[in-house]
């Protein structure tokens, strides 16, 4: 691993804690799903939430001004 970066360590029965900054950095909280994607040797984790919203990636309409408008349709 290069420096830097955050470690767990795997138990026997494949299970890992998610260090507290991942899940900072993630905004996960108990309860929360997460996915995986593995890329070659490594493996990219995200919310799963982040993963199956299509429209996720959006900023277009993000704006204050749009979530009014949709939120009266």
């Amino acid at each position: 691993m290069g420096c830097g970066m955050i470690q767990s360590r795997v138990t026997s029965r494949g299970r890992t804690t998610i260090p507290r900054a991942v899940r900072i950095a993630l905004g996960l909280k108990e309860g929360d799903c997460v996915a995986y994607a593995i890329d070659g040797d490594r493996v990219i984790l995200a919310r799963a939430d982040a993963v199956d919203d299509p429209f996720a990636t959006f900023t277009e309409w993000a704006s204050a001004t749009d979530a009014e408008a949709c939120a009266k349709l």
